[in-house]
């Protein structure tokens, strides 16, 4: 199997470094750019399977460079995720509301950025496939990101979706509270892990009335599994 290759844009040599070492230890193919121009001239050429690209670029900025990928329907589907020191709120929002499908605020953990790295690839990949998951009456379209149950529309969170996502896609086994974090939180690994309880409370409140909620199980002194085999522990 080929390596996923990531370009890392970023115009500070110590922090691309840092990233390309850590992402090669996790068996990346690592391309790097020092400026806009450059990134672009590699993703045109070299076709990434994703952009680690910083906020704060010389001439070219990552956020007008993200918008340009978006708009080129021969880049618009690769993965970014924004690299930067801006963390507030607005900024995030600008960032995800050009297309960026994460962001992560320096100084940042290599484990963080794995994992985010990993989440993004995910569910690119599984958008890809546009195939709808389908467990005994329970269906999940990812194209539409749609919920139906019996035939009936589901209503639910983002939050929540993605968890059902997550579940309905890794079948009967147990996670921990931290596995999940780490697999459906990537854009906010800073909850506490007790958060993970109240979107499974509200994920197993919007599949109650169908009798769906049976299917998210508590494994005691683990965490929670998605499995149709036995009934849910309480």
């Amino acid at each position: 199997m080929s390596k996923h290759k990531i370009l890392i844009v970023d115009d500070e040599p110590a922090i691309r470094e840092m990233v390309a070492v850590a992402l090669e230890l996790a068996d990346f193919e690592v391309l790097e750019a020092e400026n806009a121009q450059q990134a672009h001239e590699i993703i045109v050429d070299a076709r990434p399977e994703l952009v680690l690209l910083d906020w704060m670029l010389p001439s070219v900025s990552g956020i007008e460079l993200a918008r340009r990928l978006k708009r080129d329907e021969g880049t618009s589907e690769i993965p970014i995720i924004m690299l930067t020191a801006k963390s507030e709120e607005d900024n995030k929002i600008q960032g995800l509301d050009v297309g960026a499908d994460d962001y992560i605020t320096k100084p940042f953990s290599t484990r963080e950025l794995i994992s985010r790295i990993k989440a993004v690839l995910r569910r690119t990949s599984a958008g890809g496939a546009e195939k709808a998951i389908e467990v005994e009456g329970l269906c999940l379209d990812p194209v539409s990101h749609r919920i139906t149950a019996n035939g009936d529309p589901v209503d639910m969170g983002p939050t929540e979706y993605r968890l059902l996502e997550f579940f309905m896609s890794h079948q009967e086994r147990a996670y921990s509270r931290t596995q999940l974090l780490d697999q459906v939180w990537g854009a906010n690994v800073y909850v506490e892990d007790r958060t993970i309880d109240v979107h499974i409370r509200r994920l197993r409140k919007a599949l109650a009335p169908y009798d769906f909620d049976r299917f998210i199980q508590t494994v005691r002194g683990t965490g929670y599994r998605f499995s149709i085999k036995t009934p849910r522990v309480a």
